[in-house]
C-alpha cells in the first residue's frame, strides 16, 4: 500500500490522477441527496434555538457533588412551571433550568427554592433573564453577519481572481457546508448559542480556505493554456485538485482531531455548553468544508466556464491535435495508450507552464 507522501508525489506530477472533475456528476448527485436529507431535518426536527434567540430566564446551580434533575423538576411541578421548562444537567457540578421569562419577583423566588431543594448556598445560584427585545436583536445581528459574510467574501474572491465565476463557485460550495452543518446541528438536538453563530462563521472562512488554495492552484496550471494543445481547461483544474488533495486531508485531519477532543471534552466531560455548542458545529462544518472544496467548488467551477468562447475552441483544439497523434501512431498500441492517458499526465516541470515544453540545458563548452 503507498504511503501518503509516495500518492501524494504521484498526484502533484500527475502519475496517478483521480477524477474529481471527470465524475464531477457523481459528486453533484451526492450532494444534492445530503442536502436534500440536511433540508428534511430541518423541516421534521428544526433547531431548538438557545435562551439568547428566544429569550426567557435561565437559573444555574452550580457546585453540586451529584448533580440531579430531579429536584429541579419537583420545584417547577409544585410551582405549576413544568410547561415550557426545561432541566439539564452540565457536566458533573452543574445543573441548569430554563423557563419562559419570568419577573424578577418570580425569578428570585424561583432561584430561592432551587437552592433549598439542592441543599446549597444562595450563592451558587445564578439568575438570568433575557426579554423578546434582546433575542430578537441578537437573531437578526447573526442573519446580518452572515449575509454581510457572503458579500464581501464573494467581493474579495472576485477581486482576488479576476474572474465572478470562482467567486460563484466557491460561495455555491459555502452554501452546501451550512445547510450540511445545520441539519446535522438540528439531529444533535443541540441548543442553538451565540456560540454556535461564531462556529459557522468559522468553518466557513475554513471552507473558504481550503478552496481559496485549489483555486488559487487552477490559476498557477491554467496561465496561457490557451496557447498550448496539450490539455484542456477542466483537466489542468483536474490536475489542480490532483495536486492539493494530500495537503487537504492533512490539513483537515489536523484541524478536526483537536476539535473532536474539545467536543468529547465539553459535551460528555464537562459539559460546558459554550464548549460543546462550538466544538459540534466546528466538527461537522470542517468534515463538509473540506470535502465541498474537493468534490464541489473546482468541479462547479468547470461548468461555469466551460461554456467561455476560449476555452470550447482550446478544448477543440486538443482533441484535434490527439486524433492527429492518434492518426500518426497508427497500429502502435504502446503510443495510443500515452495518448489516451495525456490527459491525466501533465505533469509540473520547473520553470515553465504546463503543456510548454521544458528548455533543454545547454552543455557549456570546454576550453
Amino acid at each position: 500500500m503507498k504511503s501518503l507522501a509516495t500518492l501524494g508525489n504521484e498526484l502533484y506530477s500527475a502519475k496517478t490522477s483521480i477524477p474529481f472533475v471527470g465524475k464531477r456528476r457523481i459528486w453533484y448527485l451526492i450532494a444534492v441527496v445530503v442536502i436534500a436529507g440536511s433540508a428534511a431535518l430541518l423541516a421534521l426536527v428544526g433547531l431548538t434555538p438557545g435562551i439568547d434567540f428566544k429569550g426567557g430566564s435561565e437559573i444555574t446551580v452550580t457546585g453540586l457533588s451529584s448533580p440531579s434533575e430531579r429536584p429541579a423538576n419537583e420545584v417547577l411541578s409544585k410551582k405549576d412551571m413544568t410547561a415550557g421548562s426545561s432541566v439539564t444537567t452540565m457536566g458533573s457540578s452543574s445543573v441548569r433550568v430554563q423557563t419562559s421569562q419570568l419577573s424578577k419577583e418570580r425569578l428570585d423566588s424561583l432561584a430561592g427554592e432551587l437552592a433549598t431543594a439542592y441543599k446549597t448556598d444562595a450563592s451558587n445560584v445564578s439568575a438570568t433573564t433575557v426579554g423578546p427585545t434582546w433575542s430578537s436583536d441578537v437573531t437578526k445581528k447573526a442573519a446580518r453577519g452572515l449575509v454581510l459574510f457572503f458579500i464581501f467574501v464573494g467581493l474579495l474572491i472576485w477581486a482576488y481572481f479576476r474572474t465572478w465565476k470562482m467567486a460563484v463557485a466557491a460561495l455555491l460550495a459555502l452554501c452546501h457546508d451550512i445547510v450540511v452543518t445545520v441539519g446535522v446541528y438540528a439531529l444533535s438536538g443541540f441548543e442553538v448559542t451565540p456560540a454556535t453563530i461564531i462556529g459557522v462563521l468559522t468553518i466557513l472562512g475554513y471552507s473558504l480556505y481550503d478552496t481559496v488554495v485549489v483555486f488559487d492552484k487552477i490559476r498557477e496550471n491554467t496561465d496561457g493554456f490557451e496557447a498550448q494543445s496539450r490539455s484542456t481547461y477542466a483537466e489542468l483544474a483536474n490536475l489542480a485538485v490532483n495536486q492539493t488533495f494530500i495537503r487537504s486531508i492533512n490539513t483537515s485531519v489536523v484541524g478536526v482531531l483537536p476539535v473532536a477532543s474539545l467536543l468529547v471534552v465539553g459535551a460528555f466531560i464537562l459539559g460546558a455548553g459554550t464548549l460543546r455548542d462550538i466544538a459540534l458545529t466546528l466538527f461537522i462544518g470542517m468534515i463538509a468544508g473540506t470535502l465541498s472544496s474537493i468534490f464541489l467548488a473546482t468541479p462547479l467551477l468547470v461548468d461555469l466556464r466551460s461554456r467561455e468562447k476560449a476555452i470550447k475552441d482550446q478544448a477543440d483544439k486538443v482533441a484535434a491535435a490527439r486524433q492527429q497523434r492518434r492518426e500518426e501512431a497508427g497500429d502502435d498500441v504502446e503510443e495510443l495508450a500515452k495518448i489516451d492517458a495525456a490527459p491525466a499526465a501533465s505533469p509540473v516541470t520547473p520553470g515553465h507552464h504546463l503543456g510548454v515544453a521544458a528548455q533543454p540545458k545547454r552543455k557549456k563548452k570546454r576550453r
